[in-house]
C-alpha cells in the first residue's frame, strides 16, 4: 500500500530527475565552450557507452539478467531499434542543438515530441483527436514561431538549422517512446535502455570512428562526467522508481522542469537574454505538452446516484 507520504517523496524526486535532465544540457554547454574539438558527435559517444554500460552492470547487480535478454533475437533487434531510431536522435540531436544554440531551446524544442506520438498513433491506430489535443498542437506551433522569430515574422531569432535539428530531436522523442513499448511489458527499462544506450553509442563510433584531441582542461571530463550521472545515471534511475508511487501522467506533468531549469539555467549562467515573447512561446509549448495528459475522470458505473 502506498502511502501519502511515499508519494509526495516520489513525486519530489520525479520532479529533481527533470531538473537534473535541464541542468545536464547547461553542463554540455559549457563542455562545447571550451573547444571546438569537443563536439556533440564525441560527447554522444561517450555519454551512451558508458551510461549504458554502468546501467547493465546495476541491472546485474539486481539480478535482471542483461545478457539473457539479448539472447531472444526479437527483443534483441527491437532494443537494437530503440537504441539507433529512439536514443540516438534523441540525444545526439539535442546536443546540436545545445551547441549550436543553448541548452533551452534544445530543451522546449524536445517537448513537441509528444505531437509526433500524436500524429502517429492517430494515423497508424486510427486513434481519434480530441479537441483538447487540436487546440494543444496549435499552441504549440504557434509557440514553436514565437520563440524562432521573437514575435517578429520578418526574420528569424534562430536559426533553420537549429530549428532543424531542435524539430529531428523531438522526432526521436517519438521514435523513443513509441519503439521499446512491446519489449517494457516483459522486460526491465533498466536493461532496454542499457542496450540501448549501448546499441546507439556503437552506431555512432561506427559512422565517426575518429576521435578528436581533447583538451587537457580539467574541466573536460569534469563537465563530461556530470553529464553522464546527472544527466543519465542518476535521474534515470530516480524517475524508473518514482513510477511505482506516481502516476505516469503526474510524471508527464513534472517533466516541465526540466525545460524550466534549462532556460532559467541558461539565463542565469549563459547571460541569455529572453524576449518577452520567447517566454510566451515557451510556456505555451510546455503548457501543450501537459496538456496531452490531461484525462477526463471515467464515471464510477457502480456509483449510487441520489
Amino acid at each position: 500500500m502506498v502511502t501519502q507520504k511515499q508519494r509526495r517523496l516520489w513525486a519530489f524526486l520525479a520532479a529533481l530527475a527533470c531538473v537534473m535532465w535541464g541542468i545536464s544540457g547547461l553542463f554540455a554547454k559549457a563542455l562545447f565552450n571550451i573547444s571546438p574539438e569537443i563536439t556533440p558527435m564525441w560527447l554522444s559517444q561517450i555519454r551512451m557507452v558508458t551510461s549504458g554500460i554502468v546501467l547493465i552492470i546495476l541491472a546485474g547487480i539486481v539480478g535482471q539478467k542483461p545478457f539473457g535478454t539479448m539472447k531472444n533475437k526479437h527483443d534483441a533487434w527491437v532494443i537494437i531499434a530503440y537504441g539507433i531510431f529512439g536514443l540516438l536522435p534523441v540525444q545526439l540531436f539535442y546536443f546540436i542543438v545545445v551547441q549550436k544554440a543553448n541548452a533551452s531551446i534544445a530543451t522546449i524544442l524536445q517537448f513537441v515530441g509528444p505531437f509526433f506520438v500524436m500524429g502517429y498513433l492517430a494515423i497508424t491506430h486510427k486513434q481519434v483527436m480530441r479537441k483538447l489535443d487540436v487546440v494543444a498542437a496549435i499552441c504549440a506551433f504557434i509557440g514553436v514561431v514565437l520563440l524562432a522569430t521573437h514575435g517578429n515574422f520578418n526574420h528569424f531569432a534562430i536559426t533553420p538549422d537549429v530549428l532543424f535539428w531542435g524539430l529531428l530531436s523531438a522526432v526521436g522523442v517519438a521514435t523513443n517512446t513509441l519503439i521499446p513499448i512491446s519489449v517494457l511489458k516483459r522486460v526491465s527499462s533498466l536493461v532496454v535502455t542499457g542496450w540501448g544506450l549501448i546499441s546507439a553509442g556503437i552506431c555512432l563510433m561506427i559512422v565517426h570512428p575518429q576521435m578528436p584531441k581533447i583538451s587537457s582542461d580539467p574541466r573536460v571530463w569534469f563537465y563530461t562526467a556530470a553529464v553522464i550521472i546527472i544527466g543519465t545515471i542518476i535521474p534515470f534511475q530516480l524517475m524508473t522508481n518514482s513510477l511505482r508511487f506516481i502516476k505516469a501522467s503526474t510524471a508527464s506533468l513534472l517533466d516541465a522542469f526540466e525545460p524550466f531549469s534549462a532556460t532559467v539555467g541558461s539565463v542565469l549562467v549563459f547571460g541569455l537574454v529572453m524576449m518577452p515573447m520567447d517566454w510566451v512561446g515557451s510556456i505555451l509549448v510546455v503548457l501543450s505538452a501537459m496538456a496531452l495528459n490531461i484525462s477526463p475522470k471515467k464515471k464510477d458505473k457502480n456509483k449510487i446516484h441520489q
